[in-house]
């Protein structure tokens, strides 16, 4: 067992960290062309497409490579919603496209996503749809050498800048894990809409708003996958998500913890400085415990899905421990920094930013249930009625 990353691997992790801090640095108000300056940016250092294959445009990342570089992006961006929306992007819609993808698919799409000229969103979430995905209301109905989409999605990240939607629709109602179809729809599709961008409590650097869709009719050569296998498109996608996407905020607790360490060494108070208490010193201990624990199993993940794994257990735990841990240090980061702690600065924007990890992909109960049915407890208690 070896814990750590190779040397180029390192060099990578230095670079990212080096040009988020220099390059990426958000306005104080979201705005779509400063968004897009950074997200072309970030194209061209390889970001938006490590995962896709040299072929295609991409880096040809594994696993573990991609989420070492997505918390680099976390480390040195303080813009997390900005580093949230790239790996949203790449981990969500474009990695289906990677696995699931014809070959003139690839060639068509991966390209362009890969080099920063499109942006992309994954388009699933429904307002009666959200934890039970297998229930979407979307329709696609075939109809000749088309399908025609009706319905619409909330919450999907990049759509009021996306140029592609990867978009989850029921092609069989009520037909379970195969009545679910994939569909790679362009921006400016006829019958595609978006709504006005959100308001969020955090991640205000990541754009967000609903989708629409009014008989908006997707050429048949754009079924990602067959008929029938959104579900598994869907699955893979949230594997890579619940992984890869969490490594983000390991680099942000790392900087807020470094930063947190800096301010109890220097901040004094009755002529001494805070970190000398016991109360503060033990509390910095548990935050790097929670930090390192969670890291060790975020890796772990990532090293299983790069070797090919299908187990949906161990991102599971690891979006748990991640997002929880987020949470907490972002508390502690809070708590020592005092009054400081309650004004704009990085530890309130970790906290803020760290309480929507607990819900997206798959809200943490959610991912309870997911472990808890995969050692056989999912099923109801002998004896309880239907």
């Amino acid at each position: 067992m070896n814990f750590d990353f190779d040397a180029e691997t390192e060099e990578m992790r230095d670079m990212v960290v080096r040009f988020a801090g220099g390059e990426l640095t958000a306005p104080p108000e979201f705005d779509p062309d400063d968004f897009r300056r950074r997200w072309r940016l970030a194209g061209k250092q390889g970001l938006v497409g490590s995962t896709v294959p040299v072929a295609y445009g991409g880096s040809g990342l594994d696993a573990v490579c991609a989420a070492a570089m997505t918390e680099a992006l976390g480390q040195g961006c303080t813009d997390t919603g900005f580093v949230f929306s790239v790996a949203a992007h790449l981990f969500a819609a474009v990695m289906p496209v990677v696995e699931f993808g014809t070959e003139e698919q690839k060639r068509r799409w991966l390209p362009a996503l890969a080099s920063g000229e499109w942006i992309a969103a994954h388009g699933v979430t429904e307002p009666e749809a959200g934890s039970d995905a297998l229930r979407l209301r979307t329709r696609a109905v075939r109809d000749g050498g088309r399908y025609v989409l009706n319905g619409s999605k909330c919450f999907i990240t990049n759509a009021p800048v996306a140029d592609v939607f990867v978009v989850q629709a029921a092609t069989a109602p009520g037909g379970g894990f195969f009545g679910l179809t994939t569909f790679l729809v362009r921006a400016g599709t006829p019958g595609l809409s978006v709504g006005r961008r959100y308001g969020k409590t955090g991640l205000h650097g990541s754009p967000m708003a609903d989708v629409h869709f009014e008989d908006c009719a997707v050429p048949a050569d754009q079924v990602l996958g067959a008929e029938g296998s959104g579900a598994a498109v869907f699955a893979s996608s949230m594997r890579w998500e619940r992984t890869c996407l969490f490594a983000a905020y390991l680099g942000a607790m790392k900087r807020v913890l470094d930063t947190t360490v800096e301010h109890v060494r220097q901040r004094r108070q009755f002529e001494a400085a805070i970190g000398s208490f016991q109360a503060v010193s033990h509390r910095v201990v548990d935050m790097m415990l929670r930090y390192e624990s969670a890291r060790l199993m975020l890796y772990k993940a990532a090293r299983a899905l790069a070797d090919g794994s299908d187990d949906e257990v161990g991102p599971a735990l690891a979006k748990l421990a991640v997002s929880e841990a987020a949470v907490q240090l972002g508390l502690d980061a809070v708590q020592l920094r005092g009054a400081l702690g309650i004004l704009d600065g990085e530890s309130h924007a970790l906290l803020c930013d760290a309480v929507p990890a607990r819900i997206f992909s798959g809200t943490n109960e959610i991912q309870k249930n997911n472990v808890a049915r995969a050692l056989g407890l999912g099923g109801r208690p002998a004896g309880m009625r239907r």
